[in-house]
């Protein structure tokens, strides 16, 4: 086995010193090849002899890209609508159509690769395929979606407003109050514990495991792909198995429920309803249930937190847009919408070719590993106008329920966050409601909020807020006044 660290096969692949790149590689820098440029402008990476612009592959790991990389993308989309990467022996499809059309063929481009994350989630449904994927994905329409959905609405408003009632006590540094004004750090406030709590509560889960259930979330997702804490991912995962295993027959027997705010039955909660799922006539192995819930796990919890936080980030920098948002609070799911489509947490989704196919001309071999890049198609000027500009006021947006079909039609497109197709994300919907009923919650509650510029990092002029791009918003401070 090859065990040469990534970054000085990168260097050899380039031909470059290996010393200096190693470093440059293991910091993402690369500041003095591709420096820091202006929001919307990009690095003259050269032409080729016919005028086209070139790219230099290294840009994707730099500083630059990640907090300005709607240029390049647009260049992709421009000149090399199918880019194949040398570096990681990928290739990337950067264009709304093109990749509508390979997210519907269940065919050339069935499969997403295992391994991509089951080795920690278990056997989850999106790296299956054909028939036992159809099955399977059937579970989530029975309870993740429509009465099911809705049912949980109760229980995410008490979680919410719960959390903020804690405010008014609770000391620490992420939350100081100074006269008539309040100044909170929202991750830390709010959108780090809201979607872990909410999942916990709805999934079934008893209270005095909500501390276990912050251990699961945490460990799992830093140990998704190939990185250093897989292991730890790994033993997680094994305990929720063995937790899971001590419920199921209980819950199998006597089932528990989800409530309103009066006490009364809404329904059996996830757990509960998975316990008498079956599939094919038998009912779910432990096992089976188990990366089920792993997989709502991920797709409600870090998926919200960053849509939460980019949310709030970007609308209160727009201030007509906050004003009218803060009024009305059925705008909150174009907020919630057009945030996805500007600046969405999801960079896209990996394929891999089941034979031979032509895009643009070019042949992408039978087995190559495809990205769809969903951060470039929702930013596609071809679907939508003036497309790095934020507006939860565009006319081009879709901005309803979010549909596994996708929306395109009366002049309005759905946005690319979650994929479209057979295996477009399972936790949007969850998503999508956290979010929005969380984020209706928090503006009824805080009066005139608005983000505190002093402890907000800056962009490269040191006076604009630093862009979001590709990463997420780690830190929000926001101001509010508490009359």
């Amino acid at each position: 086995m090859n065990t040469e660290p990534f970054a000085a096969v990168f260097a050899r692949a380039l031909g470059a010193d290996a010393g200096d790149l190693t470093e440059k590689a293991a910091d993402g820098d690369f500041q003095d090849i591709f420096p820091l440029m202006p929001v919307g402008e990009r690095v003259d990476m050269g032409s080729a002899p016919d005028g086209t612009p070139l790219i230099d592959p290294r840009i994707f790991f730099s500083a630059e890209f990640r907090r300005n990389p709607w240029p390049y993308y647009r260049l992709m989309r421009d000149h090399y609508p199918v880019y194949f990467n040398q570096l990681n022996n990928t290739y990337y499809v950067t264009r709304y159509d093109d990749m509508t059309e390979c997210y519907f063929d269940d065919i050339g481009f069935n499969t997403i690769p295992k391994g991509s994350s089951n080795g920690v989630l278990g056997n989850v449904t999106h790296e299956l395929s054909g028939v036992e994927h159809r099955r399977r994905r059937n579970l989530f329409g029975q309870h993740l979606v429509g009465k099911a959905l809705e049912n949980r609405v109760p229980a995410i408003e008490r979680l919410a407003q719960e959390m903020i009632d804690d405010w008014a006590s609770v000391d620490a540094p992420w939350c100081i109050t100074n006269g008539n004004v309040r100044t909170i750090e929202l991750g830390q406030a709010f959108a780090d514990a809201f979607p872990v709590r909410v999942v916990c509560d709805v999934l079934g889960f008893p209270k005095e495991a909500r501390g276990n259930f912050v251990y699961w979330y945490n460990s799992i997702m830093g140990g998704l792909g190939a990185s250093e804490t897989h292991k730890q991912g790994m033993e997680a995962r094994q305990h929720l198995e063995d937790y899971v295993e001590s419920i199921v027959e209980e819950r199998r027997a006597r089932p528990t429920f989800l409530y309103d705010n009066d006490g009364n039955k809404l329904g059996k909660d996830i757990i509960s309803k998975l316990c008498e799922s079956q599939v094919d006539g038998d009912f779910l192995s432990t096992e089976e249930i188990t990366a089920l819930i792993a997989l709502v796990v991920a797709g409600g919890g870090e998926t919200t937190r960053g849509t939460l936080m980019n949310m709030w980030y970007s609308l209160l920098q727009k201030t007509d847009q906050a004003e009218a948002a803060l009024a009305d609070e059925s705008l909150w799911d174009a907020v919630f919408h057009e945030t996805l489509r500007h600046s969405n947490p999801i960079g896209g989704q990996p394929r891999h070719a089941t034979f031979d196919v032509q895009i643009h001309g070019m042949t992408v071999p039978a087995g190559s590993l495809i990205e769809m890049v969903n951060f470039s198609g929702s930013h596609d000027e071809r679907i939508f106008a003036d497309p790095d500009n934020f507006n939860i006021f565009r006319a081009d947006l879709y901005t309803g329920k979010l549909l596994r079909s996708g929306f395109r039609k009366e002049g309005k497109c759905s946005h690319m966050a979650f994929g479209v197709g057979p295996h477009m994300c399972p936790g949007a919907w969850i998503s999508h409601q956290e979010a929005v009923v969380g984020s209706k919650i928090l503006s009824r509650t805080m009066k005139n909020p608005r983000i505190n510029r002093d402890r907000m990092p800056k962009d490269i002029d040191g006076v604009s807020l630093a862009p979001i791009g590709i990463n997420k918003t780690r830190e929000l401070w926001l101001d509010y006044d508490l009359t």
